[in-house]
């Protein structure tokens, strides 16, 4: 086994992009082992859900794709990144304004934390982001 795997996707900002996010991550997860009946699978197909949401909607047009990258290192570690060009990072809106949306930082801090993993954001030579999940990889990587 590689010390290193990765996958790569680019896809539109639009809202027909968060499920094919979704689809892609998970494929590549099967494909390196984790069972995608795993509550591991569930936990990263939620968190690419929310990533790839947040990448469609909070750049208001100003990021006309998104790219999504899944790095696992040495069967320890998968970590998830979800890139766009808008320079605004992502942050918790007040209360108030939490009605029908704007709590999908907080369930992807909560989903990460419950699996022993961690978020962080780092900026793009392009002005943009990349807010990136990792987690513990608990399964032992499928060859070929």
């Amino acid at each position: 086994m590689a010390d290193h795997l990765e996958a790569t996707v680019t896809l539109p900002s639009d809202p027909a992009s968060v499920s094919a996010a979704r689809r892609y991550v998970a494929g590549i997860l099967t494909d390196w082992g984790l069972p995608p009946d795993a509550e591991a699978a569930d936990t990263v197909r939620l968190i690419v859900s929310e990533l790839a949401t947040n990448a469609v909607q909070h750049t208001f047009g100003q990021s006309p794709t998104f790219t999504v990258d899944v790095h696992l290192e040495r069967e320890e570690e998968l970590r998830i990144g979800v890139t766009d060009s808008h320079p605004r990072w992502p942050k918790r809106l007040p209360a108030a304004v939490q009605q029908d949306n704007g709590r999908g930082m907080v369930i992807i801090r909560w989903l990460a934390a419950e699996s022993g993993g961690r978020l962080s954001v780092a900026p793009t030579a392009d002005g943009g982001k990349t807010v990136w999940i990792a987690l513990p990889w608990t399964v032992s990587v499928q060859s070929g």
